[in-house]
């Protein structure tokens, strides 16, 4: 077994693929800053050398964009980028008000006896040798996912939708049996279609849209929107192999399936547990995974021009933070698979929910609401807005808010300690989480351009008394 990477450098930069230019081509600084703009106007001239972009970055760093990714070869992902200014004078908003500011969540739906053949359709079949301890891990509970989203999405109320939901017949007897099942929510059923999986791992899969059209049906009225959470494997249209989640932001629905997120299938999904999010921006492992050990003297030749000082983070700065936490806790994704897997469905719903706010697919930083090619570089993301997504959700929450007049700065700060004392809690000891609390101590502490002040360093001082204290 080779010696675990000890993550030594941190890629901050957009990577420098071996072999090809990447086609994505990143907004420069100034056009960032633009973007956080209310009001449509030119650069303002805020400092922008060197020391503050690379502060900034190690912060809010650039999206990967390895191979394969879909900012490398998507078309409208790398070009159609949402402004804040866009965002506001949307006349497709719908954000939160007093009357209709609850997000609910709806339970995994439970499966009634006359349908009891779709339960093995949730048991993955991946191919291969796979460990007992993997298969037997538990899909994530909606009172988790619950907690998570108070957090992230503070001050709103976040509450268990109170109907009933399961899956019930749609036709009782015959060769249709199983192509269609019923979803029930409440008094209301909805014919769900299903087909059989394209890769053979799962027996059977749902239509996600038909999962959506129950969820509008059963919006509650004080209801801004509403997560739909399943088990079984979805899909979207006929050419999908799958689809983890999927949002219909105009209705104000999303739905989730943990399916694909199973730890038993991370060997299929050729995902590299020890280079997850945020060890996923380990420099040797970005570079490995962009052809530079095959490519040693294109290497020596590019950074000649690349200043590789620039591109990595420094100690102490937030994503050096988030790496350094992480690997102090000496935690091993195996031990908690549970945890690995509610960390991935959390993250996942925050995402989904982000497009019930409107807000649309970010190609500005590494952000939770980058898209995604597929299961392995959704756990390459992080689990944090941007800087720019943050304040669509500043403005987006405006209307609930307690305190109309406060600033962005203050609301953030807020709602990060919020978020850190989820982290804190019983999934502290979560890769990601753990991460996500190292990147928010040091968020916390830093100005908006990223350099540590005096009040933040108040601030670290106390949260290390009080670990400490704890120890």
């Amino acid at each position: 077994m080779p010696p675990a990477c000890k993550h030594s450098k941190i890629q901050i930069e957009v990577a420098e693929q071996a072999e090809f230019e990447p086609s994505y081509k990143r907004p420069y600084y100034a056009q960032r800053l633009v973007a956080t703009y209310q009001v449509k106007q030119r650069f303002l001239g805020v400092p922008t050398g060197p020391s503050i972009q690379k502060a900034h970055a190690s912060v809010f760093p650039a999206p990967l964009v390895l191979p394969d990714d879909l900012l490398d070869f998507d078309e409208d992902e790398k070009n159609d980028h949402q402004n804040l200014y866009s965002y506001l004078r949307a006349t497709y908003r719908k954000p939160p008000t007093s009357r209709k500011k609850t997000i609910y969540v709806a339970q995994v739906p439970d499966i009634s006896p006359e349908v009891s053949q779709i339960k093995e359709w949730i048991t993955p079949k991946p191919p291969g040798r796979v460990t007992k301890k993997n298969l037997k891990a538990t899909p994530p509970r909606a009172e988790d996912v619950c907690d998570y989203l108070r957090a992230f999405y503070y001050p709103l109320p976040v509450k268990l939708l109170p109907e009933t939901v399961a899956f019930v017949p749609w036709t009782d007897t015959g060769k249709n049996k199983d192509k269609y099942v019923g979803l029930q929510i409440g008094n209301g059923v909805t014919r769900i279609r299903t087909r059989p999986t394209k890769d053979k791992v799962f027996t059977r899969q749902l239509q996600l849209n038909d999962i959506l059209d129950a969820a509008i049906a059963a919006l509650p009225s004080d209801a801004h929107s509403l997560v739909m959470l399943v088990d079984h494997d979805t899909y979207e249209d006929e050419e999908d192999d799958f689809c983890c989640g999927r949002a219909y932001g105009g209705s104000r629905v999303c739905m989730v399936s943990s399916a694909r997120y199973h730890p038993a299938l991370d060997a299929m999904a050729k995902i590299d547990r020890s280079h997850m999010w945020p060890a996923s921006h380990c420099k040797a492992y970005v570079e490995k995974m962009c052809g530079w050990e095959k490519n040693k003297a294109t290497k020596k030749r590019k950074l000649e021009v690349i200043s590789e000082d620039a591109s990595t983070a420094e100690p102490g700065t937030p994503m050096r933070a988030a790496v350094d936490t992480m690997m102090a806790e000496g935690l091993r994704p195996e031990d908690d698979l549970d945890g690995l897997w509610y960390s991935r469905v959390a993250r996942t719903v925050s995402h989904e929910l982000g497009h019930c706010f409107q807000l649309a697919h970010c190609g500005y930083y590494a952000c939770v609401m980058q898209g995604t090619a597929g299961v392995a570089e959704d756990v390459r993301q992080p689990p944090y807005l941007c800087e720019v997504c943050g304040l669509k959700v500043y403005h987006a929450l405006k209307g609930v808010r307690r305190d109309v007049d406060q600033d962005e700065r203050e609301d953030e700060i807020e709602r990060y300690k919020v978020l850190l004392e989820f982290c804190d809690g019983k999934w502290g000891k979560v890769g990601m989480f753990a991460g996500f609390r190292g990147w928010l101590e040091q968020r916390i502490a830093r100005s908006l351009r990223g350099v540590l002040s005096e009040e933040g360093k108040v601030f670290l001082a106390e949260r290390e008394n009080k670990k400490q204290r704890l120890e």
